[in-house]
């Protein structure tokens, strides 16, 4: 094996860890949302809901963001796994205010009014491009 092929392999296990640790983050994300949430989202989004669809991905990916830049930026998997957790909670909470800034947002979701899910998947990646950008430490 050339030595290129052997540096590129040598990354594979710091690779899978981040990755890893990404993705429980990710799942549990999801799942505190969905507690949040008095609806639920799978279940509407499997009976064709737009509104759930939107705002669920929305969350998540405004979740993924700040989750990408602290993958970039941190010093270790710790690290990682702290502004992963600081995310996680700050992304949280904004579909808490988005729920008392707009009017029973959860029925609306059920209910399928796109833009209820729109604008609270606005609310969320916005959140999390401005957690990506503080996360550049």
């Amino acid at each position: 094996m050339s030595a290129t092929l052997l540096a590129s392999i040598a990354g594979l296990p710091s690779f899978l860890s981040f990755f890893f640790l990404a993705v429980l983050l990710l799942l549990l994300f999801a799942r505190i949302y969905t507690w949040l949430t008095p609806h639920d989202e799978v279940s509407l989004i499997q009976a064709n809901n737009p509104a759930a669809a939107v705002a669920f991905g929305g969350a998540l990916i405004g979740f993924g963001l700040p989750l990408a830049s602290a993958i970039t930026h941190s010093i270790s998997l710790a690290d990682c796994a702290i502004w992963g957790a600081i995310a996680l909670v700050i992304q949280s909470l904004t579909f808490v205010a988005v729920r008392l800034t707009i009017r029973r947002l959860p029925e609306r979701i059920t209910q399928g009014e796109l833009a209820a899910g729109i604008f609270s998947a606005c609310c969320s990646v916005t959140v999390g491009l401005i957690n990506s950008a503080s996360m550049t430490f």
